[in-house]
């Protein structure tokens, strides 16, 4: 599993778990880039957004951690 830190939130991220449904890419883009390297960058959006799409995963392969609230712009 690896973690990808930003003020506020630390998402992590378990590539044995991944089913590849794509929909945090297509949910938001520019966290979830896999052009990019690092491919998560939780710094590009709010606390509150990337958590909620962090939710949406189907199969539990990303989760997150609040480390200091919410409602952050990047």
């Amino acid at each position: 599993m690896k973690s990808y830190e930003a003020p506020g939130v630390v998402v992590s991220f378990d590539a044995e778990v991944c089913q590849h449904a794509g929909i945090c890419v297509r949910g938001l883009p520019r966290v979830f880039d896999t052009t990019a390297r690092p491919w998560i960058q939780p710094a590009n959006a709010t606390v509150d957004d990337v958590v909620s799409q962090v939710e949406m995963c189907p199969s539990g392969a990303l989760s997150v951690q609040v480390t200091d609230g919410g409602d952050r712009q990047p």
